[in-house]
């Protein structure tokens, strides 16, 4: 009796184990199931600030689709490798990113020569970068079949100010730039608003990208007396540079670039703050006709948190990106999804209207001016 009870028992035992691993292999393709998206950024470096609240902003969206179980069933995972604002280390983790970690596609790298530098690579294995935190001119015309644009050129943002400046009467304005592609690209772009409003620089800086050296400019600028610098460069540089004009006696308005619309960049400017004009490319982070801004504030208010432009690029980022993978269907691939985001046409982001083409990756076209106030928060 005991042989056959103790059988008995043995008989369940196979038999749930052999029920429960059949069950496990069949979930398993559900449970482990993942988008994977590779992101290289300067975690740290002289852009941290502004990557740690964008990153912020696209995480938002992504743990609540996440949360809902994902893009046609599968959950999206961004690895993100750090290149501390290094070009060269941007290659290097790309590399990484496609080679070795068979990401579906890149999503929202920082810095115009470090997204430049990877074009080879993205066309190489045919791998879409979706909404590059950058609005160099290079990578609208010509046409960049791999890179999938959301933000407004940079070339906008200087043309606007300037023309906000001459409305003004403001016309003694210089540039004071950095010495890459980026402000390149930028001084561009500040040439063509000064020929739109009959104006000329009054004059033109620049200074060296990995070793930022201001002790020299500063007093030059100073000079000139005036009334306005377009001050063109990332995060840490750009704060170090404002400080030392305004400790040289520079007195006039300085504007600056959406790629230092972040909180972070407010805080390390500290006292010098206030005032300060800089260009952005998304709707305000407060304004409620924007149904995008008012969902990614109630996410934000979830976690105890207070939206940011850096943080709206971040969420509005993330959203097209995931629109892209849920149009690319239950078994997307590089080429799936690629065709997913060109067909995006006249795509609600939820106030903001953004549309692609085989011939026409540039985005969206928004661009504004906000200045920093008294309690530290960007004014429209």
């Amino acid at each position: 009796m005991k042989t056959k009870s103790w059988n008995h028992l043995l008989r369940r035992q196979l038999a749930g184990a052999a029920l429960a691993l059949g069950l496990s292999a069949l979930a398993a393709p559900l449970a482990q199931a993942q988008l994977l998206v590779g992101q290289s950024v300067g975690v740290t470096g002289s852009a941290a600030a502004t990557v740690k609240e964008s990153m912020l902003g696209a995480q938002l969206y992504l743990d609540q689709v996440n949360a809902r179980g994902g893009v046609n069933g599968q959950t999206i995972e961004v690895v993100t490798l750090d290149d501390k604002f290094d070009p060269k280390l941007t290659l290097e983790n790309t590399r990484t990113l496609i080679e070795d970690k068979g990401v579906l596609a890149l999503f929202m790298t920082r810095g115009t020569p470090h997204t430049l530098g990877i074009l080879p690579l993205l066309d190489q294995h045919g791998v879409p970068l979706v909404g590059p935190s950058t609005g160099a001119m290079a990578l609208h015309e010509p046409v960049r079949r791999n890179i999938f644009n959301i933000r407004a050129p940079y070339q906008r943002e200087v043309q606007k100010a300037i023309a906000h400046l001459s409305l003004l009467g403001v016309q003694r304005i210089g540039v004071v730039h950095v010495d890459d592609g980026f402000g390149e690209d930028a001084l561009a772009g500040a040439q063509k608003g000064f020929a739109a409003n009959r104006l000329q620089a009054l004059f033109v800086e620049k200074f060296d990208r990995a070793k930022p050296d201001f002790s020299a400019i500063a007093p030059r600028v100073r000079a000139q007396e005036p009334q306005a610098v377009i001050f063109i460069g990332t995060g840490a540089a750009v704060v170090d540079g404002i400080k030392a004009l305004r400790a040289a006696g520079v007195g006039g308005q300085i504007v600056t670039l959406s790629n230092n619309a972040s909180g972070g960049f407010v805080q390390a400017l500290g006292d010098q703050a206030r005032g300060v004009v800089v260009s952005q490319v998304f709707p305000s982070e407060r304004s409620l006709s924007y149904a995008v801004i008012k969902e990614a504030i109630g996410l934000a208010r979830a976690q105890g948190k207070e939206l940011t432009p850096a943080m709206v690029e971040g969420f509005v980022n993330a959203k097209v990106l995931v629109e892209g993978l849920r149009r690319a269907g239950p078994k997307p691939d590089r080429s799936r999804l690629h065709a997913a985001l060109e067909s995006l046409s006249r795509y609600d982001l939820g106030g903001l209207e953004l549309s692609y083409s085989s011939a026409d990756h540039t985005g969206l076209d928004f661009a504004d001016l906000s200045i920093i106030g008294m309690d530290g928060r960007f004014q429209r």
